[in-house]
């Protein structure tokens, strides 16, 4: 037996459909924002991992430094083969450029080396005749003389007078080190060599040992330290240089330093502020100051310039906000802003960050048309061309803003600027002004080379003691000046008890060489 049931299917009203659908939209709209949320997070790790493994296995993404490298020995290679001998069969073949036939400098130290005849310049060798001086043939070659150490024996006779029996006799000369073997000259070279030629101690050592001079690496140690102790009235002046200025550029770097309690380095920080007017015309000398601290507390940028009211350029650093409370000016760097664009450039390209990056490079070029004019000519120059770049360029990034998601990494990076938009501007309003903060960057490039050497501070006495050698040689390349001439010259006259009335004249913009003294 069969049994059919039917059973009748009740009418769909319109008012359940449009729910129905409603509905599926919301579950659907769900889903593709967890999708979106997906993308974002994985285009924010990709992002996040690139930037470390540049940080741990290459160079700065903007600075390009091993292309660069590459590129020089590349050169180096094709110089080399230019310049190099070719075989009489081949010459004809190969069209070789002519060097250029460059004096020599006229400082250098001549030594004349006279070449006779192999038959004597007196009798001539075909006739037997007498030889009359005609004239002469010189020819200038550049050589090198080794580094060579020697040994500077200090006499000091003594005299007595045959009426009374007075003794006379000089002074004892000033001694760089008390009862030490070293002369100011090898202090100088020391401290020069390690902290601007970036050799370590053990290495310069061990240079010393190749030579047959045996000077443990203590003893060095204990002569850079008597250097910095005698520089240390000329960083006191070069810090008062530098904040009397009306514009300071600030930078921190950190520098690791050795916690032998831990067994591991700690992570102290070199700060630097430096005073350089040049680009705006000035002629006021250029002066950079460093410091150490063991941490980055925003406490020491707050006592280092304890007192300073002018402008002050540096990066987004929070610790700078206390002294912005306090009077000082803040000044942006544009070259910051530029590099959160690049970076993101760099690993994704697309037409925003490429428009960006030409919109800034466009006001670069303006800066490097008026580097070097007075403040009123920069001034003038940047409210007819920079100003209506960046105002177009606020625009953009603006708009930008209003269609990217505020936690995806362009946004990050376009609010970087946005929100310090009055400071990135402020150079528009005084020629004084520099569009970036590389002045500071570029004080603190050579302490990067030199720390991969050294590799760390011994302690906190020792990170003070490079901080102020470091201001010694970088003020004096600044100014033009050879560091190790400058530093052998002014602690043997520091030593001398030079005078307080006259420290003036022995500041890197003012310093001139004894003439007796330069020439021993």
């Amino acid at each position: 037996m069969c049994y059919v049931f039917r059973v009748s299917e009740a009418p769909v009203s319109s008012a359940d459909a449009a729910a129905r659908i409603a509905a599926l939209e919301a579950s659907l709209a769900r889903a593709n924002a967890a999708l979106a949320a997906r993308d974002l997070l994985i285009d924010t790790l990709r992002g996040q991992i690139a930037r470390l493994r540049r940080m741990q296995f290459g160079a700065s993404s903007e600075k390009l430094g091993r292309e660069i490298e590459q590129l020089e020995l590349a050169l180096e290679e094709l110089e080399t083969e230019r310049d190099a001998p070719v075989a009489e069969d081949a010459a004809s073949s190969l069209t070789t450029r002519p060097v250029p036939v460059r004096s020599l400098p006229d400082h250098l130290p001549r030594e004349q080396v006279v070449h006779e005849p192999a038959s004597g310049a007196c009798t001539c060798p075909d006739c037997g005749g007498a030889l009359r001086p005609l004239g002469a043939d010189a020819h200038e070659m550049l050589d090198i003389v080794p580094v060579r150490w020697r040994v500077v024996r200090n006499v000091r006779p003594k005299y007595s007078c045959r009426m009374c029996e007075k003794i006379v006799q000089a002074p004892t000369p000033v001694s760089a080190v008390a009862r030490g073997k070293a002369t100011f000259a090898t202090l100088a070279h020391i401290v020069v060599s390690k902290f601007d030629h970036h050799l370590p101690l053990y290495r310069q050592a061990g240079m010393m040992a190749a030579q047959g001079l045996d000077i443990d690496r203590s003893t060095l140690a204990g002569w850079t330290g008597q250097a910095a102790a005698l520089l240390d009235p000329i960083v006191t002046r070069i810090r008062d240089e530098v904040l009397k200025a009306d514009k300071i550029h600030a930078d921190d770097t950190p520098v690791p330093v050795l916690d032998p309690g831990r067994g591991k380095t700690a992570t102290g920080r070199l700060w630097v502020y430096a005073a350089d007017d040049q680009a705006s015309g000035s002629t006021a000398p250029r002066a950079t100051w460093y410091r150490f601290t063991p941490d980055r507390t925003a406490a020491h940028p707050m006592a280092h310039l304890a007192g300073f009211r002018g402008f002050l350029q540096a990066d987004a650093y929070a610790g700078y906000d206390g002294l912005y409370r306090g009077g000082v000016t803040e000044v942006a760097c544009w070259a910051h802003f530029r590099r959160k664009v690049f970076d993101l450039h760099e690993r994704s390209p697309t037409p925003l960050t490429t428009d960006i990056l030409e919109r800034i490079g466009q006001l670069y070029a303006i800066e490097a048309e008026v580097r070097g004019q007075p403040p009123d000519v920069r001034c003038r120059s940047r409210q007819e061309n920079s100003r209506p770049l960046v105002d177009a360029l606020r625009e953009i990034l603006d708009a930008a803003l209003r269609h990217l998601s505020p936690r995806c990494d362009m946004a990050k990076a376009i609010a970087y600027g946005t929100k310090r938009w009055p400071a990135l501007s402020r150079f528009l309003e005084d020629g004084r002004l520099e569009i970036d903060n590389n002045i500071a960057e570029r004080a603190l490039r050579g302490l990067a080379v030199g720390r991969r050497n050294w590799l760390f501070a011994g302690s906190r006495a020792g990170g003070e003691r490079a901080a102020v050698i470091y201001t010694v040689i970088q003020t004096c390349k600044a100014n033009g000046v050879d560091p190790h001439a400058y530093i052998a010259d002014v602690i043997a006259r520091v030593a001398g008890d030079w005078p307080a009335s006259r420290w003036d004249e022995l500041m890197p913009w003012n310093w001139s060489p004894e003439p007796a003294r330069l020439a021993a």
